[in-house]
């Protein structure tokens, strides 16, 4: 179990939302099209890598307090090529900018990292 609702892994709730993210995409085409062109536009390598670009992206679920974020993200970073250490260092900052409610959504991170490297 994960801190995300106590019944879910961070691989089954990304699942999850995928299963509503189709759904949309179905209703919404259009939307969702351009949705996911803009979210591989800025995370394309360019003036900063791929992998750094998931970091930011990370940082920013943890400061936004966005659990399904902090899933996708802390995957894409791995798969990126971040390691455990990046990710770690990266969440020192996110606490030191946004205090205590981006370290409790730190430990998230840190808990999805646990689960999602296992697994890659």
């Amino acid at each position: 179990m994960t801190a995300l609702n106590n019944k879910h892994s961070y691989a089954d709730q990304m699942k999850h939302v995928r299963s509503y993210t189709s759904k949309l995409s179905n209703a919404l085409p259009d939307v969702m099209k351009n949705f996911y062109a803009l979210s591989k536009a800025s995370s394309s390598d360019g003036a900063l890598d791929t992998k750094t670009k998931e970091l930011i992206a990370l940082a920013i679920a943890v400061a936004t307090h966005c659990d399904d974020c902090i899933a996708f993200h802390t995957s894409s970073a791995l798969k990126a090529g971040a390691t455990p250490e990046e990710i770690m260092e990266m969440l020192g900052v996110v606490v030191f900018m946004g205090g205590g409610p981006a370290l409790m959504y730190a430990t998230h991170a840190m808990e999805a990292v646990e689960e999602l490297q296992s697994s890659q």
